[in-house]
């Protein structure tokens, strides 16, 4: 399964009610096997479920020059077989014992996970360790799965034109970075890539040291970890291979895409701009969240109610940001015309409503949007499946486990001059791409 977005920053500020002070989101505990791999426990014993999550700090990022989508196809080929496990036989086994097993692959970390009873942990961790150290596959699976990826990458993005529209957009924000390139790879790619391709990835990157292990539910930390070291603790460490060197972004380059499209239905205009994450200045990401909630999270924000709301100028805004990458994070603003208004006319008002909310911004504004995002951590913890996601995802890009539990109060301590600084620095002084996208008239050729 390819995954071309990601979820943390929007699970982290769902709406519910009041989080204490000083309250753990979800009391992480966290060991470290002798062979170098993490393992992450998050008990909870509602039920008698658990979610196992192997991740792997490795992605599309770190493809070598040319074998672009040999991290996605590498995912698809870990449920092939093992010199101990014959082809099929995980997906069999997962079936037969009422788990739901699955992966996903982005740029920063492909992850494989199952939800089941309690009862069954022990078999996915054993079938998990095993592919972990014994992949095998034979040239008639490796053929196949690779026709199978080259064919998820025509139907999943070259039949979506806003797919080629947000790849295309993501090539001009990121120019040279290891960021620009599809996690799918391109068709020319996949279709070079051999099986000793997959195996050198595979040898390279999937050792123990680069390894989190998640285990969400029914079970105590202590348990969890006899288990880890009964099962992952026989993987023989190794040292894992050189991952992508990213390269600092020059924040003046600024690029722009039109583009007209068969079967879109209505315009749009997508501003992105290359911003801070946790891992350039952590301290940063705070302030940025803050920012996306109150200009473009649901239908009270300054965006909607500006240009939607009152001066009816758009069918729907939104602003979103995400700081969970191993290199810079992301920030994008993105908007659908109202009928009879042109996308220029939409990028000006965008401009202006975006200005009228930072002056608009003040100290009760501003609480009003971190209680909404603090509301929504109370209840994280309570849902073992989306514990595991949240926290696997953000350690696997290098957050520490206390910065993970401490989100609540650091969302906190932002105030009023921390999200205009922050804000002028993303309209002044980050890298950024603006694209639109309008249908194509009718009886005209896509080009």
């Amino acid at each position: 399964m390819l995954k071309t977005g990601k979820i943390i920053v929007s699970a982290l500020v769902a709406l519910l009610v009041s989080f204490p002070a000083a309250a753990r989101l979800f009391d992480i505990e966290e060991y470290r096997l002798a062979n170098g791999a993490t393992l992450l426990v998050v008990e909870n014993r509602k039920a008698p479920i658990v979610k196992h999550m192997v991740w792997y700090r490795v992605g599309a990022a770190d493809e070598l020059p040319g074998k672009g989508g040999a991290a996605h196809l590498l995912e698809h080929l870990m449920f092939r077989g093992t010199t101990k496990t014959a082809d099929g036989e995980f997906n069999r086994l997962m079936q037969k014992n009422g788990a739901d097993s699955n992966a996903f692959t982005s740029l920063d970390y492909t992850a494989y996970h199952q939800n089941l009873d309690i009862s069954r942990l022990e078999l996915a961790m054993a079938l998990e360790a095993d592919r972990m150290q014994n992949l095998d596959f034979s040239d008639e699976a490796f053929a196949s799965e690779r026709d199978i990826v080259f064919q998820e990458r025509k139907q999943v993005v070259d039949n979506q034109p806003l797919s080629a529209f947000s790849e295309a957009l993501r090539r001009g924000l990121w120019q040279t970075h290891p960021y620009a390139a599809p996690i799918s790879g391109t068709e020319e790619e996949i279709l070079s890539l051999t099986k000793d391709d997959i195996m050198d990835f595979y040898r390279r990157h999937y050792a123990p040291e680069n390894a989190v292990i998640i285990i969400s539910g029914d079970i105590d930390g202590q348990t969890a970890y006899r288990l880890a070291e009964k099962y992952y603790g026989r993987v023989s460490a190794r040292p894992a291979g050189t991952k992508a060197v990213f390269p600092e972004l020059d924040p003046h380059t600024r690029s722009s895409l039109s583009m007209r499209l068969p079967r879109v239905e209505l315009p749009r205009v997508v501003r992105s701009y290359v911003v801070d994450s946790y891992n350039t200045d952590a301290g940063q990401i705070y302030p940025l969240s803050v920012l996306a909630v109150y200009l473009g999270e649901g239908d009270i924000s300054a965006l909607y109610r500006e240009l939607v709301v009152k001066r009816r100028l758009a069918l729907a805004v939104s602003a979103s940001y995400d700081y969970a990458s191993r290199s810079y994070g992301t920030f994008s603003l993105s908007a659908v015309p109202a009928p009879g208004i042109s996308v220029e006319e939409l990028k000006i008002a965008l401009d202006e409503a975006v200005a009228n909310a930072l002056d608009r911004l003040n100290d009760g504004e501003l609480n009003r949007v971190k209680n909404r995002m603090l509301a929504g951590l109370v209840y994280l913890k309570d849902n073992p499946f989306d514990a595991a996601y949240i926290v696997g995802s953000l350690y696997a890009v290098g957050m520490s486990k206390d910065d993970i539990e401490n989100y609540a109060d650091n969302i906190r301590k932002v105030d009023v001059p921390a999200v205009k600084k922050a804000a002028e620095k993303l309209l002044t002084a980050s890298a950024a791409a603006e694209g639109t996208a309008e249908p194509l008239p009718r009886g005209e050729k896509d080009e």
